[in-house]
Protein backbone atom coordinates (compact mmCIF):
# COMPACT_ATOMS: atom_id res chain seq x y z
CA UNK A 1 0.00 0.00 0.00
CA UNK A 2 1.16 3.32 -1.05
CA UNK A 3 0.21 6.07 1.08
CA UNK A 4 -0.07 9.81 0.09
CA UNK A 5 -0.85 12.88 2.10
CA UNK A 6 -3.17 15.27 0.15
CA UNK A 7 -2.57 18.71 1.76
CA UNK A 8 -5.59 21.67 0.65
CA UNK A 9 -4.19 24.97 0.15
CA UNK A 10 -5.69 26.91 -2.35
CA UNK A 11 -8.14 28.75 -0.01
CA UNK A 12 -7.47 32.61 -0.25
CA UNK A 13 -7.37 33.60 3.50
CA UNK A 14 -9.67 36.98 3.15
CA UNK A 15 -10.69 36.91 6.87
CA UNK A 16 -7.05 37.52 7.78
CA UNK A 17 -6.57 40.38 5.87
CA UNK A 18 -4.47 42.60 5.81
CA UNK A 19 -1.80 40.26 6.56
CA UNK A 20 -3.11 37.49 4.39
CA UNK A 21 -3.09 38.47 0.39
CA UNK A 22 -3.72 37.08 -2.79
CA UNK A 23 -0.07 35.97 -3.25
CA UNK A 24 0.42 35.17 0.39
CA UNK A 25 -2.65 33.54 2.31
CA UNK A 26 -2.72 32.56 5.47
CA UNK A 27 -1.40 29.03 4.57
CA UNK A 28 2.01 31.04 4.21
CA UNK A 29 1.67 33.10 6.94
CA UNK A 30 3.52 32.28 10.95
CA UNK A 31 0.40 32.67 12.84
CA UNK A 32 0.38 30.04 15.18
CA UNK A 33 4.03 29.21 15.59
CA UNK A 34 7.33 30.25 14.16
CA UNK A 35 6.88 28.63 11.17
CA UNK A 36 4.83 29.38 8.29
CA UNK A 37 0.94 27.41 8.78
CA UNK A 38 1.72 24.89 5.78
CA UNK A 39 4.97 24.32 6.96
CA UNK A 40 3.86 23.45 10.22
CA UNK A 41 1.02 20.57 8.09
CA UNK A 42 3.99 18.96 6.52
CA UNK A 43 6.56 18.70 9.22
CA UNK A 44 3.15 17.03 11.54
CA UNK A 45 2.77 14.42 9.20
CA UNK A 46 6.31 13.63 7.79
CA UNK A 47 6.87 11.05 10.46
CA UNK A 48 4.27 8.59 8.82
CA UNK A 49 4.31 10.17 4.92
CA UNK A 50 8.11 10.91 3.64
CA UNK A 51 8.09 14.19 1.82
CA UNK A 52 7.98 12.62 -1.83
CA UNK A 53 4.94 11.17 -1.17
CA UNK A 54 3.37 14.40 0.45
CA UNK A 55 1.18 16.49 -2.00
CA UNK A 56 -0.02 20.24 -2.04
CA UNK A 57 -2.85 21.09 -4.17
CA UNK A 58 -3.16 24.37 -4.57
CA UNK A 59 -4.52 27.44 -7.07
CA UNK A 60 -2.70 28.31 -10.10
CA UNK A 61 -1.63 31.37 -8.60
CA UNK A 62 -0.22 30.18 -5.40
CA UNK A 63 1.74 27.14 -7.02
CA UNK A 64 5.21 29.23 -7.39
CA UNK A 65 4.45 30.68 -3.82
CA UNK A 66 4.62 27.88 -2.13
CA UNK A 67 7.00 25.72 -4.30
CA UNK A 68 9.34 28.53 -3.54
CA UNK A 69 8.09 28.43 0.28
CA UNK A 70 8.70 25.02 0.31
CA UNK A 71 12.00 23.71 -1.21
CA UNK A 72 12.65 20.91 0.45
CA UNK A 73 9.54 19.80 -0.79
CA UNK A 74 9.47 18.45 -4.41
CA UNK A 75 8.38 20.97 -6.60
CA UNK A 76 6.42 18.56 -8.89
CA UNK A 77 4.14 17.24 -5.57
CA UNK A 78 2.80 21.09 -5.36
CA UNK A 79 -0.45 21.09 -7.94
CA UNK A 80 -2.16 23.60 -9.27
CA UNK A 81 -5.98 22.74 -9.25
CA UNK A 82 -7.63 23.09 -12.99
CA UNK A 83 -10.07 25.36 -11.98
CA UNK A 84 -11.80 26.88 -8.98
CA UNK A 85 -14.80 24.57 -7.98
CA UNK A 86 -14.20 23.77 -3.78
CA UNK A 87 -13.18 20.69 -2.33
CA UNK A 88 -14.97 17.82 -3.39
CA UNK A 89 -13.73 18.42 -7.17
CA UNK A 90 -10.47 19.19 -5.99
CA UNK A 91 -10.09 15.87 -4.08
CA UNK A 92 -11.10 13.83 -7.02
CA UNK A 93 -9.02 15.47 -9.15
CA UNK A 94 -5.97 14.81 -6.63
CA UNK A 95 -7.12 10.96 -6.38
CA UNK A 96 -7.16 10.65 -10.03
CA UNK A 97 -3.59 12.78 -10.23
CA UNK A 98 -2.36 10.09 -7.96
CA UNK A 99 -3.60 6.63 -9.85
CA UNK A 100 -1.53 8.30 -13.05
CA UNK A 101 0.93 9.62 -10.70
CA UNK A 102 2.10 5.96 -9.81
CA UNK A 103 0.84 3.80 -12.20
CA UNK A 104 -0.92 1.13 -9.83
CA UNK A 105 -4.32 0.44 -8.74
CA UNK A 106 -6.49 2.67 -6.77
CA UNK A 107 -6.92 0.18 -4.50
CA UNK A 108 -3.03 0.24 -3.45
CA UNK A 109 -2.81 3.76 -2.88
CA UNK A 110 -4.26 5.29 0.31
CA UNK A 111 -4.69 8.92 0.97
CA UNK A 112 -4.58 11.57 4.00
CA UNK A 113 -6.20 14.30 3.40
CA UNK A 114 -5.35 17.28 5.20
CA UNK A 115 -5.33 20.96 5.78
CA UNK A 116 -2.91 23.83 5.71
CA UNK A 117 -4.64 25.95 8.44
CA UNK A 118 -5.51 24.33 11.48
CA UNK A 119 -3.89 24.28 14.64
CA UNK A 120 -2.46 20.82 16.26
CA UNK A 121 -1.52 21.31 19.70
CA UNK A 122 0.98 17.62 19.85
CA UNK A 123 2.27 16.15 16.86
CA UNK A 124 2.78 12.62 18.63
CA UNK A 125 -0.51 12.19 18.77
CA UNK A 126 -1.80 13.30 15.86
CA UNK A 127 0.78 11.03 14.19
CA UNK A 128 -1.05 7.87 16.32
CA UNK A 129 -4.97 9.15 15.16
CA UNK A 130 -3.81 9.47 11.81
CA UNK A 131 -2.11 6.25 11.40
CA UNK A 132 -4.96 4.16 12.77
CA UNK A 133 -7.02 6.48 10.62
CA UNK A 134 -5.24 4.93 7.86
CA UNK A 135 -4.77 1.65 8.83
CA UNK A 136 -8.53 1.51 8.88
CA UNK A 137 -9.31 2.91 5.95
CA UNK A 138 -6.40 0.48 4.17
CA UNK A 139 -8.73 -2.41 5.44
CA UNK A 140 -12.14 -1.44 5.03
CA UNK A 141 -14.32 0.08 2.37
CA UNK A 142 -14.87 2.76 4.26
CA UNK A 143 -14.34 6.96 4.26
CA UNK A 144 -12.78 7.66 7.27
CA UNK A 145 -12.77 11.39 9.25
CA UNK A 146 -11.29 12.24 12.42
CA UNK A 147 -14.03 13.73 14.88
CA UNK A 148 -12.59 16.52 17.40
CA UNK A 149 -14.13 16.35 20.87
CA UNK A 150 -15.74 19.99 21.78
CA UNK A 151 -14.67 21.87 24.63
CA UNK A 152 -17.04 24.90 24.01
CA UNK A 153 -20.44 25.39 22.29
CA UNK A 154 -19.15 25.85 18.72
CA UNK A 155 -21.50 27.63 16.19
CA UNK A 156 -18.80 28.05 13.56
CA UNK A 157 -18.04 24.44 13.26
CA UNK A 158 -19.93 21.06 11.51
CA UNK A 159 -20.61 18.86 13.71
CA UNK A 160 -20.41 14.48 13.43
CA UNK A 161 -23.22 12.67 15.41
CA UNK A 162 -21.70 9.58 16.93
CA UNK A 163 -23.37 6.18 18.89
CA UNK A 164 -21.35 6.57 21.58
CA UNK A 165 -20.62 9.03 24.39
CA UNK A 166 -18.16 7.54 26.17
CA UNK A 167 -14.98 6.43 24.39
CA UNK A 168 -11.15 6.72 24.21
CA UNK A 169 -9.10 8.29 21.72
CA UNK A 170 -8.30 6.69 18.68
CA UNK A 171 -11.66 4.82 19.18
CA UNK A 172 -13.48 4.43 15.64
CA UNK A 173 -17.49 4.62 15.69
CA UNK A 174 -19.94 4.61 12.64
CA UNK A 175 -20.69 8.11 11.82
CA UNK A 176 -24.75 8.89 12.16
CA UNK A 177 -25.25 11.97 10.59
CA UNK A 178 -23.41 15.22 9.57
CA UNK A 179 -24.65 18.10 11.31
CA UNK A 180 -24.27 22.03 9.90
CA UNK A 181 -22.95 24.33 12.18
CA UNK A 182 -25.41 24.83 14.76
CA UNK A 183 -26.79 28.32 16.98
CA UNK A 184 -25.96 28.37 20.28
CA UNK A 185 -28.52 26.67 21.88
CA UNK A 186 -28.26 23.56 19.62
CA UNK A 187 -24.17 23.85 19.86
CA UNK A 188 -24.65 23.51 23.97
CA UNK A 189 -26.73 20.84 23.59
CA UNK A 190 -24.27 18.70 21.94
CA UNK A 191 -21.82 19.48 24.23
CA UNK A 192 -24.00 18.17 26.89
CA UNK A 193 -25.19 15.05 24.75
CA UNK A 194 -21.46 13.65 24.49
CA UNK A 195 -21.88 12.06 21.14
CA UNK A 196 -21.27 15.03 18.68
CA UNK A 197 -17.48 15.40 17.49
CA UNK A 198 -16.72 18.62 15.82
CA UNK A 199 -15.83 17.88 12.05
CA UNK A 200 -12.34 18.64 11.43
CA UNK A 201 -12.33 18.61 7.88
CA UNK A 202 -9.20 15.58 7.71
CA UNK A 203 -10.39 12.17 5.86
CA UNK A 204 -8.60 9.29 5.03
CA UNK A 205 -9.80 6.45 2.50
CA UNK A 206 -8.26 3.97 0.02
CA UNK A 207 -8.68 5.91 -3.92
CA UNK A 208 -10.85 3.13 -4.97
CA UNK A 209 -13.05 3.42 -2.02
CA UNK A 210 -13.64 7.39 -2.64
CA UNK A 211 -13.69 6.89 -6.44
CA UNK A 212 -16.43 4.33 -5.89
CA UNK A 213 -18.21 6.94 -3.77
CA UNK A 214 -17.93 9.85 -6.07
CA UNK A 215 -19.60 8.25 -8.74
CA UNK A 216 -22.39 6.94 -6.33
CA UNK A 217 -22.72 10.54 -4.40
CA UNK A 218 -21.52 12.83 -6.87
CA UNK A 219 -22.44 11.39 -10.55
CA UNK A 220 -21.87 14.66 -11.59
CA UNK A 221 -18.01 14.70 -10.62
CA UNK A 222 -17.97 11.22 -11.54
CA UNK A 223 -19.29 10.71 -14.68
CA UNK A 224 -16.07 12.56 -15.92
CA UNK A 225 -13.78 11.36 -13.80
CA UNK A 226 -12.64 8.85 -16.92
CA UNK A 227 -11.95 12.08 -18.98
CA UNK A 228 -10.58 13.31 -16.26
CA UNK A 229 -7.93 10.50 -16.22
CA UNK A 230 -7.05 10.75 -19.95
CA UNK A 231 -6.57 14.69 -19.37
CA UNK A 232 -4.26 14.31 -17.10
CA UNK A 233 -3.05 10.83 -18.68
CA UNK A 234 -1.75 12.71 -22.18
CA UNK A 235 -0.37 16.15 -20.55
CA UNK A 236 1.30 14.96 -17.51
CA UNK A 237 4.26 17.80 -17.99
CA UNK A 238 1.73 20.55 -17.47
CA UNK A 239 0.42 19.03 -14.10
CA UNK A 240 3.54 20.34 -12.93
CA UNK A 241 3.36 23.64 -14.54
CA UNK A 242 0.45 25.67 -14.42
CA UNK A 243 -2.94 23.81 -15.45
CA UNK A 244 -3.76 21.06 -18.21
CA UNK A 245 -6.57 22.77 -20.99
CA UNK A 246 -8.71 19.46 -21.14
CA UNK A 247 -8.88 19.31 -17.47
CA UNK A 248 -9.72 23.11 -16.98
CA UNK A 249 -12.53 22.33 -19.35
CA UNK A 250 -13.78 19.62 -17.57
CA UNK A 251 -13.28 21.28 -14.47
CA UNK A 252 -15.80 24.26 -15.58
CA UNK A 253 -18.42 22.02 -15.77
CA UNK A 254 -18.21 20.86 -12.63
CA UNK A 255 -20.64 21.40 -9.14
CA UNK A 256 -19.20 23.97 -7.12
CA UNK A 257 -19.48 21.50 -3.97
CA UNK A 258 -17.15 20.71 -0.91
CA UNK A 259 -16.53 17.33 0.08
CA UNK A 260 -18.93 17.52 3.04
CA UNK A 261 -21.91 18.22 0.88
CA UNK A 262 -20.90 16.46 -2.11
CA UNK A 263 -19.72 13.11 -0.41
CA UNK A 264 -19.64 12.73 3.30
CA UNK A 265 -23.20 13.71 4.30
CA UNK A 266 -24.31 11.33 1.84
CA UNK A 267 -22.58 8.56 1.92
CA UNK A 268 -23.31 4.81 4.31
CA UNK A 269 -19.75 3.97 4.80
CA UNK A 270 -18.30 7.24 7.13
CA UNK A 271 -16.39 6.01 10.15
CA UNK A 272 -15.36 8.68 12.20
CA UNK A 273 -12.32 8.63 14.36
CA UNK A 274 -12.07 10.38 17.74
CA UNK A 275 -8.76 12.52 18.19
CA UNK A 276 -6.63 12.03 20.59
CA UNK A 277 -4.79 15.78 19.99
CA UNK A 278 -6.18 19.35 20.92
CA UNK A 279 -7.57 20.92 17.80
CA UNK A 280 -8.73 24.16 16.54
CA UNK A 281 -9.54 25.40 13.33
CA UNK A 282 -7.38 29.11 12.53
CA UNK A 283 -10.69 30.92 10.49
CA UNK A 284 -10.12 34.43 11.92
CA UNK A 285 -8.31 37.04 13.79
CA UNK A 286 -10.13 36.07 17.22
CA UNK A 287 -9.41 32.76 17.06
CA UNK A 288 -5.41 33.17 17.92
CA UNK A 289 -6.07 34.12 21.54
CA UNK A 290 -6.63 29.91 22.08
CA UNK A 291 -3.63 29.20 20.31
CA UNK A 292 -0.97 32.42 21.14
CA UNK A 293 0.18 33.07 24.66
CA UNK A 294 -1.58 36.13 25.76
CA UNK A 295 -0.56 38.90 28.42
CA UNK A 296 -1.45 39.77 31.71
CA UNK A 297 -4.52 41.12 30.08
CA UNK A 298 -5.16 38.49 27.94
CA UNK A 299 -3.75 40.74 24.76
CA UNK A 300 -2.12 38.90 21.74
CA UNK A 301 0.70 40.94 20.52
CA UNK A 302 3.29 40.97 17.70
CA UNK A 303 5.35 44.11 16.99
CA UNK A 304 5.90 47.53 18.30
CA UNK A 305 2.74 47.81 20.55
CA UNK A 306 1.78 50.65 23.63
CA UNK A 307 -1.40 49.07 25.76
CA UNK A 308 -3.18 51.24 28.53
CA UNK A 309 -5.63 49.85 29.86
CA UNK A 310 -6.42 47.47 26.84
CA UNK A 311 -7.60 44.16 27.28
CA UNK A 312 -8.45 40.71 25.84
CA UNK A 313 -7.62 42.42 22.25
CA UNK A 314 -5.47 41.12 19.50
CA UNK A 315 -2.56 43.78 18.05
CA UNK A 316 -0.60 42.68 15.27
CA UNK A 317 2.09 44.98 13.66
CA UNK A 318 4.09 44.27 10.96
CA UNK A 319 4.62 47.41 9.66
CA UNK A 320 8.21 48.64 9.72
CA UNK A 321 7.80 52.29 10.34
CA UNK A 322 4.60 53.04 12.59
CA UNK A 323 3.58 51.95 16.13
CA UNK A 324 0.14 51.36 17.30
CA UNK A 325 -0.85 52.89 20.63
CA UNK A 326 -4.07 51.55 22.38
CA UNK A 327 -6.29 53.29 25.53
CA UNK A 328 -8.96 51.89 26.84
CA UNK A 329 -10.36 49.45 24.90
CA UNK A 330 -11.15 45.62 25.32
CA UNK A 331 -11.65 43.29 22.79
CA UNK A 332 -10.55 44.16 19.65
CA UNK A 333 -8.97 43.61 16.67
CA UNK A 334 -6.11 46.08 15.11
CA UNK A 335 -3.90 44.56 12.46
CA UNK A 336 -1.24 46.80 10.84
CA UNK A 337 1.47 46.22 7.88
CA UNK A 338 2.88 49.17 5.37
CA UNK A 339 0.20 49.82 3.32
CA UNK A 340 -3.33 49.08 5.47
CA UNK A 341 -4.80 48.87 8.81
CA UNK A 342 -7.81 46.86 9.56
CA UNK A 343 -9.91 48.36 13.00
CA UNK A 344 -12.76 46.05 14.13
CA UNK A 345 -14.07 44.47 16.92
CA UNK A 346 -13.21 41.05 17.75
CA UNK A 347 -17.04 39.70 17.61
CA UNK A 348 -16.45 41.19 13.85
CA UNK A 349 -13.56 39.34 12.86
CA UNK A 350 -15.92 36.89 10.97
CA UNK A 351 -16.60 39.68 8.41
CA UNK A 352 -13.18 41.05 7.59
CA UNK A 353 -13.73 39.17 3.63
CA UNK A 354 -16.56 41.62 3.47
CA UNK A 355 -13.77 44.52 3.82
CA UNK A 356 -12.05 42.50 1.22
CA UNK A 357 -15.14 42.83 -1.05
CA UNK A 358 -15.74 46.21 -0.77
CA UNK A 359 -11.68 46.90 -1.77
CA UNK A 360 -12.12 44.59 -5.12
CA UNK A 361 -15.27 46.30 -6.02
CA UNK A 362 -14.06 49.31 -5.30
CA UNK A 363 -10.68 48.48 -7.47
CA UNK A 364 -8.00 48.72 -4.68
CA UNK A 365 -6.66 45.41 -6.20
CA UNK A 366 -2.83 46.66 -5.02
CA UNK A 367 -4.33 45.98 -1.40
CA UNK A 368 -5.64 42.59 -1.72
Amino acid sequence: MIRTAVIMAGGSGERFWPLSRKNRPKQLLALTSDKMMIEDAIERIAPLIPLEHIYIFTSEILQTPIREALPNLPPENVVAEPFKRNTAPCLAFAAVFLVEKYGVSASEISMAVLTADHYISTSSQFIQTVDKALQYAESNADLVTIGIPPVRPETGYGYIETNATNYEANSIFPAISFREKPNRETASQFLISGNFLWNSGMFFWRIDTFLKSIHENLPAVGDELEDLKNAIHNRTQNVYEGTIPEAKSIFEQFPDISIDYGIMEKARNVAVIRAGFLWDDVGSWDSLDRMQPLDNDGNVLNGKNVLIDTRNSTIINTSGKQVIALIGVDNIVVVATDDAILVCPKDKAQYVRQAVAALRSLGHDEHL
